[in-house]
């Protein structure tokens, strides 16, 4: 069987182009199935959708929606271009509905979405990083396909998160569409080399740290590890799960108070300070912005650092790694379960033609067959233990870990954590560059607590 973390030349190279910021979830490009057509640079643009070469027909017939042959429209972020892209191909060359896609730069989403809304120009269909989805629907931006989701057979064993975060008084407005969590990837061969077991990584974040030191001092263009330091998403997306499997919470449950500054937090701070300080990780890792985070691992000298789960297939084979969930200080598991979630705009005229699609993604076939097999993490938890997952030890370690994951919903999420003005990133930069005081991480995360609030 072929190595499912295999992708083709051609895709790793686009996909490390399209590394662009995890934005609390991640949200990262993931692995297609098939070469998607013409996929270009991420440039607002409308992507060639023409089915890909030797698209095999559902083995399953599904249907929900209309299929008449009628044109929608949709918009999915640069970070899951891949996917996105896959899906629609496949589902065009098998139905009579065409999905015309257009791939909006990472950053430029909200205000393109914000635009498009105050002009009532929105697409049929809008696929966006899950944790905006409560600012957007609390603005009317979507329809409620509640009944909808119900009806489906498989409708129990959808991913919650990110219909949870598509919720609004009780109306469910969205749908799994790109499932993405966070991980640490680590080096086998570079462990080997530093003494340490490559059958072995780490189970608790101290240990973590004191496995990149050891891989460190191999020296040359080796580093023990990397992160993201000036890149809020990445740091929600990778660093909150060591805060939660310390068993401390990051929000209050409404999304609107800050709990950034426990002593877990700041000890989980303190571990990449010291990192950086004593040159462990890469001296990029402070202006690191997200664009090109994750190509340095794919590379073969990082030793461990945390990754995520959906760019696993960018890893090329010549890179020996392994897959372990991420840690808290001193045990337990977490990951930050986050991707995009998809709904129908509530400008949309074939809203009947646009569900037809968001189920037919939801489906055993597009799931196991698109999904599972271009080794992205599945939306079903039937599904999860597929023919595909099966086959490779890490992806199971992935959709188990996933079990344990945490999607953290505030409708001022964006502005909070990932814009590069906001007070989250000013509270990390402090933390681990700056030498901030346990008092002015204090003040810090008041700062995030009043963006969290809107004031």
């Amino acid at each position: 069987m072929r190595n499912k973390f295999r992708m083709p030349p051609a895709l790793a190279t686009l996909a490390t182009l399209a590394m662009v910021a995890v934005v609390g979830c991640g949200s990262t490009a993931a692995t297609p199935t098939a070469a998607p057509v013409a996929t270009p640079a991420p440039t607002d643009v409308p992507v060639a959708t023409a089915p890909p070469a030797a698209t095999p027909a559902p083995s399953v017939a599904f249907s929900a929606g209309t299929d008449d042959g009628k044109t929608i429209t949709m918009w999915t972020r640069a970070a899951t271009q891949f996917q996105a892209t896959a899906l629609v191909a496949a589902y065009n060359a098998t139905h009579k509905n065409q999905v015309n896609l257009t791939i909006v730069p990472t950053d430029d989403m909200q205000a393109k979405v914000g635009a498009a809304a105050g002009a009532g120009s929105l697409p049929d269909i809008i696929s966006g990083d899950v944790v905006f989805m409560p600012n957007w629907t609390s603005q009317g931006l979507f329809t409620d396909i509640t009944s909808k989701i119900s009806a489906l057979p498989f409708a129990s064993t959808l991913a919650s998160g990110p219909i949870k975060a598509s919720t609004t008084a009780g109306k469910a407005y969205g749908v799994p569409f790109i499932m993405d969590l966070s991980v640490w990837v680590y080096n086998k061969d570079l462990f080997t080399k530093a003494g340490l077991d490559p059958n072995k990584p780490p189970t608790t974040l101290k240990e973590f740290d004191t496995d990149a030191r050891a891989v460190n001092k191999l020296g040359g263009s080796v580093k023990g590890s990397f992160f993201g330091g000036n890149c809020g998403g990445c740091e929600v997306f990778t660093w909150w799960p060591s805060i939660w499997a310390d068993g401390q919470q990051v929000m209050s449950a409404d999304g609107t108070s800050s709990m950034l500054n426990s002593d877990e937090a700041k000890a989980v701070y303190a571990i990449y300070a010291g990192e950086f300080k004593d040159g462990i990780v890469a001296a990029s890792s402070k202006t690191e912005t997200g664009p090109t985070w994750v190509s340095f691992f794919p590379k073969g000298n990082i030793g461990i650092m945390p990754y995520p789960g959906s760019l696993l297939g960018s890893i090329p084979s010549t890179v020996n790694f392994g897959v372990a969930p991420i840690a808290g200080l001193n045990g337990g598991q977490s990951t930050f379960v986050g991707g995009d979630a998809v709904g129908i705009t509530a400008n949309s005229k074939v809203s009947d033609e646009a569900w037809n699609f968001l189920a037919w993604t939801l489906s055993d076939y597009a799931q196991v067959e698109i999904v599972a097999k271009g080794g992205n993490i599945v939306a079903r938890s039937d599904l999860a233990n597929n023919k595909y997952a099966a086959a490779d030890p890490r992806t199971v370690t992935v959709n188990q870990v996933a079990a344990k994951g945490v999607t953290p919903l505030a409708k001022n999420f964006g502005q909070t954590f990932n814009d590069p003005n906001g007070p989250w990133l000013v509270l990390t930069r402090d933390a681990v560059f700056n030498g901030a005081s346990s008092s002015k991480i204090d003040s810090d995360n008041a700062a995030v607590t009043k963006s969290l609030a809107g004031q």
